[in-house]
């Protein structure tokens, strides 16, 4: 199994809790895919800034997309694979704000995201939230 999806199925059932990133205690989306590069990668490349929990942005700054930019390789939509970082657009025209790790690819594809409500599961890639996919990165080395 893939290092990075066998380290975020280990974060399912942790409650959601804004801007927390710690495994069992809560996260958030984002705190999810910070928690899983500690495990696989090491350090966080760099802090992370107060962020709000609505999908709004009205400012329409693409921070985390730019974050991802920074530190995760861009690559196709159309080349899926487990272990991705996939960028999601809650509605059109509105910033990237809610990101999730690819688990399985294929006829029944999955992700594994934290979300208000929820906390961290794993959810099928359906027609909604695929139409929703504004970004997918490659996880990097040793991934």
């Amino acid at each position: 199994m893939n290092e990075v999806v066998q380290a975020a199925r280990g974060w399912i059932g942790t409650p959601y809790v804004h801007q927390a990133s710690r495994r069992g205690a809560g996260c958030d989306c984002l705190g999810l895919l910070r928690g899983v590069w500690r495990e696989v990668r090491g350090a966080e490349p760099e802090a992370v800034p107060a962020y709000t929990m609505d999908w709004g942005e009205p400012q329409g700054h693409e921070t985390l997309f730019r974050a991802a930019f920074r530190h995760l390789k861009l690559k196709p939509l159309t080349h899926e694979a487990a272990g991705d970082v996939i960028l999601f657009r809650m509605r059109d025209g509105a910033v990237a704000k809610h990101v999730g790790i690819a688990s399985d690819i294929g006829s029944q594809p999955r992700f594994i995201h934290s979300y208000q409500g929820h906390g961290v599961v794993e959810s099928p890639l359906s027609a909604p939230w695929r139409r929703r996919i504004a970004a997918r990165f490659d996880f990097g080395e040793g991934a």
